[in-house]
């Protein structure tokens, strides 16, 4: 079994296959403070609630955009899996051509997501991820890492309103029953909520416009769910887009050792 770890600056996804199977997943937050032993004592409770057992684990895979925290996660793999984690970055193979000024820059994840998005619908794409920011990420047809965009996401709008008017209180984000409000919560929901969703809506209106005919809209992330429900343009939602990436990446990576 392969496990497997998305380290965003909110949360960390983690995720077991079994070959292309997900047989468990689940989402703790990012501390880049947590020792190796105090992250192995929480991804031992996990495997424990789980059934599972550390022996199982053949093979560690990562794509992180917290560089603090990858020694941490790399002397895990070793002390506790006993293996050498592949970790997204130079040198590994994605099998997909990044076509950006600096290719270093894009972040794993978003290299990631575009090579599960490809593999598993084709192109032309916009992969629209929602995390701690929010990326737009637009795929070519021959299946080449075009670029994209980055805004900040829902949480942090939400959490800059809070902070910076003195009379406006922390919410949940839900989707409002109605864009007109009837008192200062339901407006903020209404305002963050529709506002976000032109947001999502315009960057991805205006990319499919540059990309061309049959592009497909692929959501992941924490809030993918929630902001589809009222977008006009997300086409489907894939929670678990990340990890099938990694996946793709580790058997193109391994392939030629016997181990895929």
């Amino acid at each position: 079994m392969i496990l497997v770890f998305d380290v965003g600056n909110t949360n960390i996804v983690l995720g077991v296959y079994d070959g292309r199977e997900l047989t468990h997943h689940w989402r703790v937050s990012t501390d880049k403070s947590r020792t190796v032993d105090e992250h192995a004592v929480v991804i031992k409770n996990l495997f424990d609630f789980s059934g599972l057992a550390f022996a199982e684990i053949s093979d560690v895979m990562i794509s992180s955009v917290v560089p603090p925290i990858m020694p941490t996660l790399e002397a895990l793999s070793r002390k506790y899996f006993g293996v050498e984690a592949l970790v997204v970055g130079p040198g590994v193979k994605t099998g997909m051509p990044i076509v950006y000024d600096n290719p270093r820059e894009v972040g794993a994840d978003r290299i990631v997501n575009a090579v599960a998005a490809y593999a598993k619908y084709g192109g032309p794409l916009v992969i629209v991820d929602f995390g701690t920011a929010t990326t737009f990420c637009a795929i070519s047809a021959k299946g080449e890492y075009l670029g994209g965009a980055i805004s900040p996401g829902i949480g942090i709008s939400t959490e800059a309103l809070f902070q910076r008017a003195s009379k406006l209180p922390r919410i949940e984000i839900v989707k409002p029953k109605s864009v007109i409000a009837k008192n200062t919560v339901a407006g903020m929901q209404s305002g963050i909520y529709f506002g976000y969703i032109g947001l999502v809506d315009g960057i991805v209106t205006r990319m499919k416009d540059e990309l061309g005919e049959g592009v497909t809209v692929i959501a992941t992330g924490g809030l993918a769910d929630l902001i589809s429900e009222a977008s006009s343009t997300i086409d489907i939602v894939n929670p678990f887009l990340t990890l099938e990436g990694l996946v793709i990446i580790y058997e193109r990576n391994t392939k030629d050792k016997g181990q895929a």
